[in-house]
């Protein structure tokens, strides 16, 4: 019989490594003690985690090779080193059961071929998730402690070195950063502008990249690290068991420590970068790019660069502001030229569309078109029927899937009370699958009820097909919401350097072309 072996430790350190060597060759003399065995392989993971096969290597050719049938077992420690989350263990020992293939667990002494192995296999790999849950707090825990105390966990930055949890003044570095400050607030210049100096100058980014971006330069003017204070959690792990990194939009607390460190320009010049920037509203909605926030977001292009167009915010002499759109090579880097190394930058499309103006020729194209307004009414009145049926639908579906899944987890919590007067497993073992399960029953009704509450109020809320058809109706005949509904109907804007602009509407062949006059050359465009 060909058997395999697995084993896997979670860190690359020194007493880690001993300990994955001696894993190895411990596999390799139990199998070759074993009547009948033969080793196929060993397949070893290093300093990755067990909480997801995704990033385990040599896990996934096993699991390849056990398909193409080139052994018949499986060798491993315990049930912590297979997976430490219940799904995967679940999943993977059903699927080899079913090509014939075993899994031997050692510490366990349970073979995965075996009648009563599942349920086992379910109360083991549960505990051995609810570990690495424990394991993952406390670390969450311990790391909190030690921002408080002032700790510095995160990679060095521009005018910083982070080294064993203290940041340090790189001077180079922070001169810089010093002269960003004093463009912007002092010089009065755009971040576009001061990212075009610094290219121009020979100035390198942390990275050693001469190619400085405006978004680069608003996060050194908003970083609170630079007068001193230290911000942490900006990111934060959610779910244990992917690891995946997301922003903090509160769904946990900040550490915040004030006067923290050196700081490299002094506090008053940072506040008043930062109202700099609300004033030249660029801060935008809490620091979010345009992405789709706007009907002509990313939908006009340049025609001799092929970038797209960026919006600013104008002051008129009213005081009242409005927005206009500007080719992002030429806003960044000029005219079209060669720079010092030899590149070609820039762009001479470097006139500037209003905002109003992009959306009246887009009018005016749709204008153009036959439509009959009947028939297009009553087919997006079907489409939101039929979307608004598909809501309604997936909230019903939403609080049956918990239900049921409320009903499997009491089924689990009864098979492992008989598990447990079976004498199968330990009282301490029981009472924390017991926890763990009541927690998880407790989680579930708590989120059915807010499901049901959820549906009902949608139906009270829903509107009639009569309110549906007439809102659409306002929206077609541009009464309401105007722009929203013709900046769903644009493919792309092309806009050329002699100020011609080009307009595509989606799925249709047909093409506008318009002129600007002179005076849309004027810095109001």
């Amino acid at each position: 019989m060909k058997v395999a072996a697995y084993c896997r430790v979670s860190t690359d350190k020194e007493d880690q490594v001993n300990s994955f060597e001696s894993q190895q060759q411990y596999f390799r003399e139990y199998i070759s003690r074993q009547p009948g065995w033969e080793l196929y392989r060993i397949y070893a993971d290093e300093g990755v985690t067990g909480t997801s096969t995704k990033k385990r290597g040599a896990f996934n050719r096993m699991i390849q090779d056990a398909r193409l049938h080139r052994f018949d077992l499986i060798v491993t420690k315990e049930i912590s080193r297979f997976a430490r989350n219940t799904l995967d263990s679940l999943a993977y020992t059903r699927e080899l059961k079913r090509m014939g293939i075993g899994v031997f667990f050692l510490n366990d002494n349970m073979n995965t071929l075996a009648e009563d192995s599942e349920m086992l296999l379910a109360i083991k790999s549960t505990m051995a998730q609810e570990e690495s849950r424990s394991t993952s707090a406390r670390v969450k825990w311990g790391q909190t402690r030690r921002m408080e105390q002032g700790v510095v966990f995160g990679r060095s930055l521009l005018g910083y070195d982070v080294q064993h949890g203290k940041m340090t003044v790189n001077p180079e570095g922070a001169e810089i950063v010093r002269l960003i400050f004093h463009k912007y607030v002092h010089e009065r210049k755009g971040a576009s502008v001061i990212a075009r100096e610094l290219r121009e100058a020979g100035y390198k980014t942390l990275t050693g990249s001469a190619c400085w971006r405006n978004t680069v330069i608003l996060k050194i003017l908003r970083n609170e690290k630079y007068c001193g204070d230290l911000k942490q959690k900006k990111t934060i792990t959610l779910d244990y068991l992917t690891h995946q990194k997301k922003y903090n939009r509160g769904e946990e607390e900040f550490i915040f420590l004030k006067d923290h460190h050196e700081p490299i320009v002094s506090r008053e010049l940072w506040e008043e970068a930062q109202r700099e920037i609300a004033r030249r509203d660029l801060d935008g909605r809490s620091g979010a790019g345009h992405g789709s926030r706007y009907p002509l977001s990313g939908k006009i292009k340049c025609g001799q660069c092929g970038r797209s167009f960026v919006s600013k915010s104008r002051s008129r002499k009213d005081g009242s502001r409005y927005k206009v759109w500007r080719c992002g090579a030429a806003a960044a880097e000029g005219k079209r030229r060669m720079d010092p190394a030899g590149n070609e930058i820039g762009c001479d499309t470097g006139y500037q569309i209003r905002d109003e103006t992009g959306m009246e020729i887009v009018r005016q194209s749709v204008g153009m078109l036959k439509l009959d307004t009947e028939a297009a009414a009553r087919s997006i009145t079907c489409i939101a029927l039929e979307a608004i049926q598909a809501s309604r639908d997936r909230s019903s579906l939403n609080a049956k899937q918990l239900k049921k899944e409320l009903e499997q987890v009491k089924a689990k919590k009864a098979a492992m009370l008989d598990v447990f007067f079976a004498n199968s497993i330990a009282a301490d073992d029981m009472e924390l699958m017991n926890a763990q399960y009541s927690r998880r029953m407790a989680e579930l009704t708590e989120k059915i009820a807010a499901a049901e509450k959820q549906e009902s109020q949608f139906w009270d809320t829903t509107p009639s097909e009569k309110d549906i058809r007439a809102k659409i109706m306002g929206i077609i005949h541009g009464e309401t919401t105007p722009d929203l509904f013709y900046g769903s109907l644009l493919d792309r804007i092309t806009a050329y350097p002699d100020r011609r602009m080009e307009v595509q509407l989606k799925l249709l062949p047909t093409k506008w072309t318009y002129a600007l006059e002179n005076r849309a050359a004027s810095n109001e465009g």
